[in-house]
This record gives structure tokens, sequence and C-alpha cells, in this order.
């Protein structure tokens, strides 16, 4: 017996490593085990002690939908009132799919909308775009099964039977780990971008040994490949992995800042003839903000601990930063000459370059941290309060952040818009035609188009193909079964859980096709028990998928049929133009502060616009991803120029952020050289990004990099050492900020080589 335990352990070792690799997480194969056991009893407890037939159907197919088309995350109360409120949602859209079912039009007609409210809905919250498989299934079931009303009470009893078992079994059947896919990664960003810091301020102001070369590129490296790390598992979730939640709002936050802290690392100014003296506090803003980055990584690693330690550096932090403002004005004398050579004003502009350096990485690692003492706090909360839904303070409403979500996607040029509305004319035709063909298990019909159609045309096509192939190749096999099994009904009930199981691991552990063949033995299994064995069924089943991929391949010639390939070079036109934008009106509100307190209302409102267009840009980019077939760029250079995206927004925060909450300079500060030279590199930089941005949409050349302005730059030192100066002939806070200013449009000018490089197909090479 020992020797034969002995030999099965490697076999056994060996399935488990091959699903592990297939199935990272074993998530796929939790879901199904759940479904595996839940499923069967309820069916089991519907035909055989309630004699129902339709709450049989519709506990079985409600707790498929609930616990294997879903696996919800967060803490384990959010995920209980996520699953209360997908059984709710469930009995409505059977409410509404029973009442409208027995006329046609208004069966065609309800399903266009209902197809569409969820299909769109899940640009909110990737909780409801993961779940609009298992909503539409609720529509679905009633809308092709006409009944009379008075069968509605068995369709709810049998939904409210899998509602009321999924709850429990999520808890206590393998519950899903406590886990957020974006922490990990981004607390590995935190420490390396820390230890980065400290690597760079290593002998800054003459204090301590001096880090080598070999160790300054040893730590970008290590930045580098962490940020990319963080933005591949962002990039790669099916949907944007962010809810209404204050947590999962603020750690997503932190892919585009965390990604910016990236870039600012990495980018090096112009050299100078030599480098310029170090203002003390630079070099200890980068060593309290790598603390900053450790802490938040604690934080990032364990959500329930003390947040107190990040809280008193961020103060200090912040402390360093307001005092660097005023000690910087003493490193520009107004006093002693400089030449007029382009070297000499650069290297002026330049004794400040340390302590802008800090400034700028302060107020990024200043965003992270706010972000991550949100989230967690958010974490920390009491249970009645995740139990009621009460968040902590949070930059907007949930409900008002919806709408902004919505309405960022209602424009014509939206690849979630296009996805939403080409899924919704496929459900209308495929119950239009299921009604006029009259087919048997007429929902087959709008699974086969649900499961099949794609952003674009080829995809489609291809994915009908593997569908058929496998419908296919699962009736073969459930055929055989039957004939196998013959009128021994009692074999079914013990095939029914494996080929559950089966059906759930397949897709992901080995492919679409896979999944089709396991899904369509299911069915078979499940139609035949209590019955007469009956092998056409399967044959109907290959009839009705048929029908239902033909409906998706002719809905995608018409609706889209290029796919994101296409709108995510236009997606990519609209986020620069747009955050060019904000960029220009960024500056014109820092300069304009120096007369007069303007309001940020008009930066605000651009600065959502950048917003809305960065979050179409992402979901044409996942969309892009998520698209078989060749692509023109490589991964490296696409991501490199989504990321330009956020760098360019947020610089323009950046510079909004400068000038929020200083009074107005003394004087006409806004009437001077130095403000019309500062908008002047502002808008020769917008107008670049506005071109690259029109070379993207039409696949054209990009336009040359905007070069250094040295007639510009010394129209800026002049006015500062003119205008911009005190009683005692000392710059003042204004010129400081103006100068800072000037550097946050340069990062920006700096960043347009690697774009040229990476819209030329040259970055990842």
């Amino acid at each position: 017996m020992s020797v034969q335990i002995a030999g099965r352990m490697p076999t056994a070792t060996r399935l488990v490593t091959w699903l592990r690799e297939r199935d990272p997480d074993l998530a796929a194969t939790r879901r199904a085990a759940r479904t595996a056991i839940v499923m069967p009893t309820l069916f089991a407890l519907c035909s055989q002690a309630l004699h129902s037939s339709t709450m049989a159907s519709f506990a079985a197919f409600g707790s498929f939908s609930m616990l294997l088309l879903v696996d919800f995350s967060g803490p384990m109360v959010e995920r209980l009132r996520a699953q209360t409120a997908l059984a709710v949602a469930w009995a409505v859209l059977i409410c509404v799919g029973t009442l409208v079912a027995r006329q046609t039009w208004l069966a065609v007609a309800t399903t266009l909308l209902v197809g569409f409210v969820v299909l769109f809905s899940g640009v909110v919250s990737s909780l409801l775009a993961g779940s609009t498989t298992a909503l539409l299934l609720a529509f679905v079931l009633p809308v092709t099964t006409p009944v009379p009303p008075s069968q509605l009470f068995d369709r709810l009893a049998g939904a409210g039977l899998a509602a009321a078992a999924a709850l429990p079994a999520v808890c206590l059947l393998w519950p899903r780990p406590v886990a957020d896919t974006l922490s990990a990664p981004a607390a590995r960003v935190c420490r390396a971008a820390a230890a980065h810091l400290r690597t760079d301020a290593a002998g800054l102001g003459g204090l301590g040994p001096v880090a080598d070369a070999a160790q300054r590129r040893a730590a970008a490296d290590r930045t580098a490949d962490a940020g990319a790390e963080l933005r591949r598992v962002f990039d790669t979730t099916p949907y944007r992995p962010t809810g209404l939640s204050t947590t999962s709002r603020a750690v997503v936050r932190l892919v585009d800042e965390l990604t910016w802290v990236s870039i600012i690392l990495a980018d090096r100014p112009a050299p100078t003839d030599g480098p310029p003296a170090c203002d003390p506090a630079a070099r200890t803003a980068r060593l309290v903000a790598a603390d900053v980055l450790d802490h938040a990584a604690d934080l990032l690693t364990d959500m329930c601990g003390d947040a107190g330690p990040l809280r008193t550096s961020m103060e200090r932090l912040r402390a360093i930063i307001a005092g660097m403002e005023k000690t910087s004005t003493t490193r520009l004398p107004a006093d002693p000459p400089i030449g007029d050579s382009p070297a000499e004003i650069y290297a002026f502009i330049a004794t400040l370059d340390p302590s802008f350096r800090a400034q700028e990485l302060g107020y990024a690692v200043l965003q992270i941290a706010g972000n991550v003492e949100l989230a967690a706090t958010a974490w920390q909360r009491p249970w009645p309060d995740r139990l009621l839904g009460r968040e902590p303070a949070a930059l907007t409403a949930p409900l008002a952040l919806a709408r902004e979500r919505a309405a960022a996607h209602l424009g014509p040029r939206s690849v979630w818009l296009h996805n939403s509305l080409r899924g919704a004319v496929g459900l209308g035709i495929a119950v239009l035609l299921a009604d006029l063909t009259g087919v048997q298990h007429s929902f087959w019909v709008l699974l086969g188009t649900l499961s099949v159609l794609r952003s674009n045309a080829l995809n489609t096509g291809q994915r009908a193909l593997r569908a058929v192939l496998g419908t296919v190749l699962g009736s073969f096999v459930g055929a055989g079964l039957l004939q196998l099994i013959g009128h021994h009904g009692t074999g079914l009930w013990f095939l029914l859980p494996l080929a559950i199981l089966v059906a759930g691991i397949a897709p992901a552990a080995i492919s679409f096709t896979a999944g089709q063949a396991a899904f369509t033995v299911t069915l078979v299994v499940l139609f035949n028990i209590g019955q007469n064995p009956d092998w056409h069924i399967a044959l109907l089943r290959v009839q009705d998928i048929g029908l239902g991929c033909a409906v998706s391949i002719i809905v995608a010639l018409f609706f889209w049929p290029r796919g994101a390939t296409a709108a995510v070079h236009t997606a990519l036109a609209e986020a620069y133009t747009d955050s060019a934008r904000y960029l220009v009106d960024a500056v014109d509100f820092a300069l304009a502060h120096c007369t007069s307190a303007k309001t940020l209302d008009e930066p605000v409102r651009q600065s959502r616009e950048a917003a809305a267009a960065a979050r179409r840009l992402d979901d044409a980019f996942r969309t892009y991803l998520a698209e078989r077939g060749a692509k023109p760029l490589s991964m490296a250079d696409m991501t490199t120029l989504v990321t330009g995206v956020a760098a360019l927004r947020l610089a323009a925060d950046a510079v909004v952020s400068l000038w929020r909450g200083c009074g107005p300079a003394p004087g006409d500060a806004a009437q001077t050289d130095a403000h019309r030279a500062v908008l002047g590199a502002a808008s020769r930089v917008a107008q670049w990004y506005r071109g690259f941005a029109a070379s993207l949409s039409r696949r054209a050349p990009s336009p040359d990099p905007v070069q250094l302005h040295p007639e510009s730059a010394a129209r800026l030192v002049g006015s500062v050492r003119t205008d911009l100066v005190d009683g005692g002939r000392q710059a003042t806070a204004t010129a400081v900020r103006i100068i800072w200013t000037r550097d946050h449009v340069d990062v920006a000018r700096r960043l347009q080589p690697s774009l040229v490089a990476a819209a030329q197909g040259r970055g990842g090479h």
C-alpha cells in the first residue's frame, strides 16, 4: 500500500503544479469547487424534494452565476454586501424578463435596454464589470422562456435558494484570500523608490559618501523594474481594478502616481558646466521622502497596521518642503553679474535644480502617501460601517463619482460605449431570432452571442469558431456519456459535480474551446437528469450556439469592426490633447496668481477632462491588449505612450499644487518677462503635444521634440534678477515658484524624445 501511495504522489504533485501554473492562486479552481458542491445540491433539492422543474432550473443557473461567474474581492463583509446586491439584481431582472417575454417586440426592446445598461454600468466599477455576465444571465433565462406570470414565484424561489446558499458558500467553502492585486506590487515600487532616493541623496551637499554610477544605475533599474511590474499587473486585468469604495479608489490612484515617481527618478536634465551647490534641505527632503515611502509600503503590505508613523513622516516632509521654498530664495542672488552665454544662463537656473527636484519628488510622494493613508483608514473601518457602506472622507462622493465615470464614456469615441452598444444589439437580435425560429432552449442562442462577441470582427469570428468547435466536441462527449450510462439516471447525479468542476476550471487552465466543451457536457447532463436520456439535445445545443455565433459575427462586422487597435490611437490623441491643454491652463493659473487670487474652477475642470480622457485611454488600452493578433507597436512602446499621459497630467497637477494657497505677489509680477517666458515655454510644449496627438491619430511621423530656447531662458533670468526681488535685492518666493514652474514645464519637454521613439517603434529596443 505504501508503495502505491508513493507512486501516486508524484502524479498528484505534478497535477497541482500544472494547475497552479495555469490557474494562479487557484482562483478558477476555488470557484468551480464551490459550484460543484452547491449547484447539484440545490438542483436535487428542487427537482427531487420540491418537485419543481422551474425552481430547479433557476436554482441551478442562479448558483452557477453567483458562485462561478463572479468572485468578489475585499474584506468578507464587503463581499457579502456584493453577493446580496447581486441577488437583489437577479430578482429584479427575473421579474422584468418574465413580464416582457410573451411579447416579442417588447422582449427585444427591453433586451436592448437592459443589455446596454448592464454592459455600460461596468465602466463605473470593476465589481459591476466583473458581474455583467452573471447579471445578463438573470435576464436571458426568463426572457427566452415565456411562461405565464403565475410561474414567476417559482423562478424567484429558485433564485432565492441560490442566493441563500451563495452567502455561506463564499464564507465557508474555500474563501478567497483577502488581498488586493495592486497592493503588493505597489509596495515593492515604494520600497525600490525609497532605496533610490537614499542612493541619490548620498553625497548631496557634501554630506556622506557619494554613491558611484553603478550603485545609482542599479537603484534606478530596480525602481524601473518594480514600476513596470506594477503597470503590467494593472494593465493586464480584464477591467480597471477599481470600485466605488474609498480603498479601491485610493489604491488604483497609486498606479499613475508611482509610475510618475519612476519617471521623475529616471529623468535627468541636461548637465551644466558644473553641478550647483546643493541646498541641504533638498538632501533632507529626499531622505524624509524615502521614509514616507517605506511607511507607505508597510501599510500597503498590512492595511491593518498603524498609520501613525506615515502621518508623522508626511508632516515632516511638508514642513521641509515649505522651508525649502523660503531658503531657496537665498540661492538666487540678484547682484552678482552673469554672462549672456546659454551655459551661464542655464547654470543660473540650475542653481535651484536640486531643490526643484526635491520639491517635485516631495509633492509626488505626498500624493502617494495621502492615498495610502486614505486606503488604510477605509480598510480599518469597524464592521458596522463596512456593512452599511459608510466611507471615510473621500475626494468625491461615490454617486457623484459614478456619474462622472459614466459621463466620461458617453462620447462617440469611447471603446466601452462601442462594446456596450454592440453587445446590446447582439442580444436584441438573438432574442428576435430565437423567437422567430422557435428553437428549443433558446437561451442557448443568447449565451452563444454573449460568449463570443468581442471588440472587433476578426476576434469575434475566431472566438465563434472556437465556440462551435468546443460545443461540437462537448456534444460528442455528452452523447457518448448518455449512451454509456443509458437509463441508469443515478449515474448522471454522480457525473454532474465532476462536469461542473471541469467546466469551471477548463477555460482558465486549458482553453476557451475546452471550456465550451465542458459547459456543453454539463448542460447535457443537467437537462437529462430525471428524463429519458436523449443525445439529440447535444445536437440542438450545436444548432443554438451556431445561431448565436452567427449573430455575433454579423453585429461585429457592422459595429466598429476594427476594434481597439484603431481606437487606442484615437484615445491616446485625445488624452495627450486634453492633458496638454490642462498643463497650459495650470501654468496660466499659476502666473495669474501672482497678481490676483485666481480661482481653481478652470484648472479643476481641465483636470477632470484630462482624467476622463485618461480613463477612456485606459479602457481602450485594456481592450487592445486583450485582442489577439499582431500589434503594430510592442508592449513596451505602447506602455510608454500610455504612461506619458499620466506624467503630463500629473506635472500639471504639481504646478497647480505649487501655487494653491499662495497670495498675490506685490508689484506687477504678472507683467514681467519671467511670466511671458514661462507661459511661452508652456505654450510651445503644449503645441508639440497637440501635434504629437495628431500624428498618433493619423499614424503620421511625430514632430521633432522642442529644443531649449536660450533667448526665453535669458529673459526669464533677467526678469528674476530685476523684477522679482525685494528691497534687499534678494529674489522673492514668487521668483522661486516661477522658476520651479518653468522646471515642471521642462520636465514635460524632456519626456518628448522617449515618446517619439515609442511612437516610431524604437522605444522598446
